[in-house]
């Protein structure tokens, strides 16, 4: 999108610029717990989860995500006072905990490490916190957590109107909430999860509409990661 090389993407929030233009109505959010984004957190003192959370100094976490380290950082800086050192490290909870405090795991290594609780805390050694990062930002901020938009170059809208495109993205959005259960029957061999997680998912977990709410967290996110010097400001969200 930087680039021009392309025209349209679904465009992680700690990307966002000013000259991206949003498409209104679509999004990959989550109003409480998000499951896919993981902080496991060493936790031998058996402290509350803040104060477990204000002792770690070294955080392993999955390269796959560049918002859901952002969100971290923001979280341990503004909130808990605490700036960690982070080490980007493979996927692998157990490999990640032994030369760190903490852990983040993204995706669908994070559902799997959900599925592994039990073999995790029995092999870790120490007792672990097992936090959702998108609840953590919600206790927080009291919004909801945003991981990516829908956005379009403005100049590249030539060949469609906007408002056919908005028309498409929301009918896209409808049809795969339409069908949640082909889905689930899709994934479930590839992923190795049980179906039901994978519905759950689909349908509790991730919310896709970009409401009033959605974008208040989307500018307070850039508003608290530029503080720390983190992202660039975002003085606005430039809406198609």
């Amino acid at each position: 999108m930087i680039a021009g090389t392309a025209d349209l993407g679904l465009i992680p929030i700690a990307s966002l610029t000013e000259e991206m233009a949003i498409v209104p109505g679509c999004t990959i959010a989550s109003l409480n717990e998000v499951r896919s984004i993981l902080l496991l957190v060493k936790n031998p003192e058996r402290l509350d989860e803040e104060s477990a959370l204000k002792q770690v100094r070294t955080l392993a976490a999955d390269a796959a995500s560049r918002s859901s380290q952002a969100y971290a950082h923001v979280l341990f800086r503004n909130f808990l006072g605490v700036h960690p050192e982070v080490r980007e490290a493979a996927a692998d909870a157990l490999a990640m905990l032994a030369n760190a405090d903490a852990a983040l795991l993204i995706g669908d290594p994070a559902l799997l490490a959900r599925e592994h609780r039990a073999e995790i805390d029995a092999a870790a050694g120490t007792r672990l916190l097992w936090i959702d990062l998108a609840a953590l930002w919600r206790k927080y901020t009291g919004l909801p957590w945003v991981a990516a938009v829908w956005a379009v170059r403005p100049e590249a809208l030539g060949v469609m109107t906007r408002e056919a495109l908005i028309e498409d993205l929301n009918a896209s959005r409808e049809a795969g909430l339409a069908h949640v259960d082909e889905l689930v029957a899709e994934w479930t061999p590839k992923l190795g999860l049980p179906a039901a997680t994978i519905r759950s998912y689909l349908t509790q977990n991730i919310y896709y509409t970009l409401d009033a709410e959605c974008m208040a967290s989307i500018m307070r996110f850039r508003a608290l990661a530029a503080e720390i010097a983190l992202l660039a400001p975002l003085r606005t969200l430039r809406i198609l």
